[in-house]
């Protein structure tokens, strides 16, 4: 025998199956467009396979290769407005159109570019590398020596035979062969599919079922469906020998799920790599942009329609004083030779001037869009992520799992949700039940004290929780329980009546006994024997499962081995006194499904009596009763509606003993269903099971506990203190669903109940229009993913309120800087009668948004807190403030406002102090040069400064930027103006030898710069005093502590 005692069951001629998807097999389909594969079990290397040349199983989820990199990474840059407009500038600025030279505006770009650019090198690089070690994992395969031989995934091809043993995942989509069950059955998880946690069932051909270890003489061919996303259907035929067999998804495992409850499998590959469902499904990740940026391009927009705006206001005005150049015989400004010009300043032509006027300032104005905007939210987003996923607070030790933050482009969307949209089971709760309460023959037993009980009381009593957990123990010592006995996963349940075999003296002993003996045998589950210890452990197909058979198993009921046909217990005989050792021969297996909503097993005692043992909902049992069988069925369902109250999921136990004649007639009935290969084989099957569970005699109900998840209710209640609504779906009855929803406090005491009944057929609808593909494929495109609910709580209270208010508060600072330095451009060109001549070098310009301000403004997306965590988790109000406030077009307008104003402040204080007088000792005026490199000063000064004015939390990251940028303005302009006149043009020497020496250069800079800060300043002190908002009322009252 196996060492666990799995060979030899055989599962296949006890399951219906019919709980996976119903199978309609149309073999007219193979060799049809859509179903062309072909596939040489073991064979692959036969010439008719080589001619298929299918893909080989190395997987790459990579975006670009070395072969396509630039050139589709330059078309996901050039797919954003700004920086085609940047691009077309570059091109032009090669043209006379230019206002300056081009390798100042070329630069620029590629820098952006090139630095986005190695940011999705960077991100690629990662992806590669986890191609690296999933291709790299290793399998074992069957080979020409006719041994199995560890190869890599990669290596695999398509008619590969290999072997995936307990706990490893499936290296491709494979056919199953056999397993470690002499039937061919095996436990299959796809967590990682659709997110379920419950195991599904596969089962292989029966013609395949004995092959084991020696394959030397196995050779198949399968005709099937070609690659394609759909996880719950397969199409195909097994063609082996001289008969075929028809395939189904029952046979199909799928690359992603693991092997689970099964020792080994044997498998063939059919489909390898990107062929497989998996990647099917995840090839083309639909591409998504968080609501800040959908808005920013809106904000770009209506700059470049202001850009457009003040070139056309430019562009008329340049006409007209263009075309009165000359009057009649006299030239007006006669030093600039206008008869003697180049169309761009043609009097003759002035409607052609000033159009080309309007082109060169689509240029000039430029700096108005913010060229470095995209690339330095890039960075700051895929930093915030990283933060993210280090956050010790969010990481979950029990299955050693961190948030992981699989995308940066919605990071500041965390901080705008509104809705929650939620699951209760496994998502709020633990989904470990935990067995606590029964009711048998009518009597209830089980002392525990559940979550949702001590909620209820709380508001029964309108009590803190505190005087309500003294209620309880109080409570619990007068039922004599204690808690002294061992802790058992699974088993919270405690009555000194029925516990340690006192049963035995219990009026209803011999329906406790039958009660017990249903846990014990009416289920699918697989015992599992340390080796040390001897502990007997189970390996179930869901939790609620695992819960009945250990509580069966503590009662005095231990199921302690699987065979081929027979359930092997050790229970407490009555008469002896001792435990004995009992068998019970497995007929049939009706399992559980959601339509059926109850499962029955078949068996033989030692004493040949035929036994159907039945668990299932209230809601499908009661009906099913027998006149006989009712005599506790008012106690039962008065104790179900209270444990439902309690919140403790319910099943209800029955039985039935057959009559021999029935039984046979019935058993061929249900094989004739179960052979079908008609389209509604499904519905025979669950009819003929529906023949025999009936007139059954009820012995009580089953109460588990799936307990809330360790910080749910305080994370619930928190976000909706924060303004987020949250829906939970669950399929409990109403009464049970009302009070886990006061449990986690989802439900308050002040909210209006809305009740909205659906009948029977309405339900029915709804469970069958349930869509798995859909299901899966959101679980496969999650964005991100948290341990535990409770997570939650600081990923959006936290992370999504600083993230949401970093990235708002970065786009609004660049548009305040770029108008700021825009502006003065349009205002110099007021000065020089719309000649297009910028107040700037053109390499200063250039220089503006890449290195004088851009460092700042990334450490203000990455660092700044407005508020601490802590205090953004006790005052979690403050979240609303962010959806309110931040991202409104009121703030974005304002800060453009800003920036208006601190140009018009900037040009007209510096133009009305430095133009009309003396600027150097020996009594010369500000040239061109000297004026703009004053003017540049002042600009690069008042946005550093506003910068460190808006800033919340200072580290030495954010002084070493502010002011690092303003030092490197002035070593810039030394280098650079020690350079030829040729290169330097206006920034020869100018700081060194005019403007460092004159005392107007400094006086002007600091008071045009505080000049230009005080609206600012004003206004945020007013709104402080008089108007302020919910953060600022946090910091006052914590000061004032």
């Amino acid at each position: 025998m196996w060492a666990d005692g799995r060979r030899g069951i055989h599962f296949s001629e006890l399951y219906m199956f019919s709980y996976l998807q119903s199978f309609q097999f149309d073999d007219s389909l193979i060799g049809q467009e859509g179903y062309s594969r072909v596939v040489y079990c073991n064979d692959p290397d036969n010439p008719e396979a080589l001619q298929l040349k299918y893909r080989g199983n190395y997987v790459s989820t990579t975006k670009y290769t070395a072969l396509n990199f630039i050139p589709k990474s330059l078309f996901e840059q050039f797919r954003r407005v700004a920086n085609i407009y940047f691009l077309v500038v570059a091109c032009f600025s090669f043209s006379p159109l230019a206002p300056y030279r081009a390798g100042s505006i070329v630069l620029p770009l590629v820098v952006v570019i090139g630095a986005t650019m190695v940011k999705e090198a960077v991100e690629d690089w990662r992806r590669r590398k986890q191609d690296i070690e999933a291709n790299n994992r290793t399998v074992k395969v069957y080979g020409k020596d006719h041994t199995f031989q560890e190869t890599r995934w990669k290596n695999l091809r398509v008619g590969d035979l290999v072997r995936v043993e307990k706990d490893e995942f499936f290296p491709a989509d494979l056919l199953l062969l056999s397993s470690s069950y002499d039937d061919g059955i095996c436990y299959v998880e796809t967590m990682n599919l659709d997110g379920e946690t419950n195991l599904k069932v596969k089962r292989c051909l029966e013609a395949t079922a004995a092959l084991h270890d020696d394959f030397s003489k196995f050779k198949a061919i399968v005709k099937c469906e070609d690659p394609n996303e759909h996880l719950y259907s397969f199409i195909g035929n097994f063609y082996f020998g001289d008969r075929h067999y028809p395939l189904s998804p029952h046979q199909i495992l799928l690359r992603g799920s693991k092997l689970r409850n099964t020792d080994f499998i044997y498998g063939v590959v059919i489909f390898c790599d990107h062929d497989t469902k998996v990647m099917q499904n995840t090839i083309n990740p639909p591409s998504k942009r968080s609501k800040v940026e959908k808005k920013m391009d809106k904000i770009v927009y209506f700059l470049f329609s202001v850009l457009v705006l003040i070139s056309s206001i430019g562009s008329v005005l340049f006409g007209v004083r263009t075309k009165n150049d000359i009057s009649g015989e006299r030239y007006k400004r006669w030093y600039l030779r206008p008869d003697s010009t180049t169309v761009f300043f043609d009097p003759r032509r002035d409607s052609l001037a000033a159009f080309c006027h309007f082109l060169t300032g689509l240029m000039l104005y430029g700096y108005l869009i913010p060229i470095s905007l995209y690339v330095s939210i890039e960075v700051v987003k895929v930093l915030q992520t990283i933060f993210i996923n280090q956050d010790k607070d969010m990481y979950y030790a029990v299955t050693n799992k961190p948030v992981r933050a699989r995308t940066s482009n919605l990071n500041e969307d965390l901080g705008q949700v509104d809705t929650i949209l939620s699951d209760k089971t496994g998502t709020l709760t633990c989904n470990s039940m935990q067995f606590v309460k029964c009711s048998i023959a009518g009597t209830a037993y089980g002392r525990g004290i559940t979550e949702v009980e001590k909620t209820i009381k709380i508001r029964e009593k309108n009590g803190s929780p505190e005087s309500v957990e003294a209620y309880f123990d109080i409570e619990e010592r007068s039922g004599n329980v204690t808690d002294s006995i061992k802790s058992i996963k699974g088993f919270n349940f405690r009555d000194e009546r029925i516990m340690e075999g006192k049963w035995i003296n219990e009026p209803c002993a011999v329906v406790i006994q039958n009660f017990f003996r249903v846990l014990a045998i009416c289920h699918t589950a697989i015992p599992d024997e340390d080796k040390d210890s001897h502990e007997i452990s189970y390996e179930a197909e869901s939790p609620d499962e695992a819960a009945f058979v250990i509580a069966a198993r503590e009662l005095g009921f231990e199921f302690y081995e699987r065979r081929q046909t027979s359930i092997l217990l050790r229970e407490l005989d009555p008469k002896a006194g001792k435990k004995v050792h009992r068998e019970y021969k497995l007929l049939h297996i009706l399992e559980f499904s959601s339509s059926r909503k109850r499962m029955s097993v078949i068996v033989r005692n030692e004493e040949n009596q035929l036994l159907l043992l039945c668990k299932g909902a209230d809601s499908v049992m009661f009906e099913r009763l027998s006149k006989a069988g009712q005599i506790f069925e008012v106690e039962t369902k008065d104790h179900i509606d209270r444990y439902s109250a309690a919140g403790l999921r319910t099943m209800v136990i029955a039985y039935r003993l057959l009559d021999e004649q029935d039984y046979a007639i019935w058993r061929e009935d249900f094989f004739k269903a179960k052979t079908s290969v008609s389209a509604d084989r499904d519905t025979l099957v669950d009819a003929a099971a529906d023949k025999i569970e009936r007139e059954l005699i009820l012995l009580g109900a089953t109460a588990v506990e799936d307990k809330l998840q360790m910080g749910v209710p305080e994370c619930v209640e928190k976000l909706s203190q924060a303004g987020v609504k949250i829906w939970v779906l669950t399929g409990d009855k109403m009464e049970t669903a009302v009070n886990i929803g006061y449990a986690c406090r989802l439900l308050r005491e002040e909210m209006c109940q809305i009740v909205i009944t659906l009948d029977g057929p309405d339900m029915i609808a709804l469970e069958k229009q349930g869509d798995k593909e859909a299901i899966a494929k959101a679980v496969m495109a999650s964005d991100f993913a948290i341990g535990q609910f409770c997570f939650l709580e600081h990923l959006l209270l936290v992370h999504g309120h600083w993230s949401y208010r970093r990235i708002t508060m970065m786009i609004c600072y660049f548009f305040y800087k770029d108008i700021t330095f825009g502006l003065t451009l349009f205002w110099f060109e007021t000065y020089a009668s719309f000649s297009s001549q910028p107040a700037y070098n053109d390499w200063c310009m250039s220089f503006y948004n890449v290195f004088f301000t851009s460092l700042p403004v990334i450490a203000l997306g990455i660092f700044d807190q407005d508020v601490s965590a802590s205090l953004c988790l006790e005052y979690p109000q403050i979240y609303q403030e962010g959806l309110q406030f931040f991202f409104s077009w009121a703030r974005i307008l304002a800060w453009m406002f800003n920036g208006v104003t601190s140009s018009a402040i900037i040009f007209f204080f510096i133009t009305s102090s430095v133009i009309h007088q003396a600027f150097r000792r020996d009594g010369q005026v500000a040239g061109y040069d000297v004026l703009g490199v004053t003017l540049y000063t002042c600009v690069v000064w008042t946005v550093n400064c506003q910068m460190a004015l808006v800033i919340n939390y200072f580290t030495w990251i954010q002084h070493f930027f502010i002011w690092g940028s303003i030092i490197f303005w002035y070593i810039f302009l030394v280098i650079y103006g020690f350079l030829p006149p040729t290169l330097s043009t206006t920034a020869y020497r100018v700081l060194v030898e005019a403007c460092a020496s004159s005392p107007l250069y400094w006086l002007a800079t600091f008071f045009v710069v505080v000049s230009a800060l005080i609206p600012y300043f004003l206004c945020k002190a007013l709104q402080i005093q008089f108007f302020p908002m919910y953060h600022s009322k946090i910091h006052r009252a914590h000061l004032k502590r």
